[in-house]
């Protein structure tokens, strides 16, 4: 299987960017894991083409996000509002959400707001239930090598990404509404509602 490692940040020194790279090198057997940075993207700019179609092309998404004032980061919103702008590459697309963040909640609540944000009717993204991975105490939570030092997290997020896996094999059978639900997202405007 194919994913797409969404960096949910643009900042330069990320946890969020370490933990999708320690999933990359830890999942290696079992899917490949490309990693793609929205800090590359720019602001107020449609020209995100090129990653609606690694999106498109991908078997499943996984969004790494820190918490910003209890919610997700405005870069990040800005990447989520381009890629539904026309183009529709989330439309029924597997979302595991993690993150990570320096204090003790790991970033729960972005967690809770980037649920929101996918299940809008211009994304509609099919997002793992039940999944959070809530990494808390970030920067101590990695050796020099970038690996998780912490064991039963590493476990977890092991039992996660196995029932990620399964959640993308059971989404790919669900897409009988699938060019319904591209037509909705796509003529979807809030001033007819």
């Amino acid at each position: 299987m194919k994913f797409i490692g969404f960096v949910g940040t643009n900042a330069t020194r990320s946890t969020n960017r370490t933990l999708l790279q320690f999933m990359k090198k830890m999942f290696a057997n079992e899917a490949e894991i490309e990693l793609v940075e929205i800090k590359d993207l720019p602001m107020f700019n449609k020209q995100v083409t090129q990653l609606a179609e690694k999106i498109a092309a991908a078997d499943g998404v996984i969004i790494s996000t820190p918490e910003y004032d209890h919610a997700v980061p405005a870069a990040l919103i800005n990447a989520l509002n381009w890629l539904s702008y026309g183009i529709f590459p989330f439309v029924d697309k597997p979302v595991m959400i993690t993150g990570a963040s320096y204090g003790t909640l790991g970033s729960s609540r972005a967690q809770a707001h980037l649920r929101q944000i996918l299940d809008s009717p211009e994304l509609k993204a099919r997002i793992m239930p039940s999944s959070e991975f809530l990494l808390g105490h970030s920067l101590q939570a990695f050796d020099e090598q970038g690996n998780l030092i912490d064991e039963e997290q590493t476990q977890k997020l092991q039992g996660l990404f196995n029932d990620f896996l399964l959640f993308v094999k059971i989404t790919s059978q669900l897409q009988h509404a699938h060019a319904a639900n591209q037509k909705e997202a796509a003529e979807f405007s809030w001033e007819t509602i």
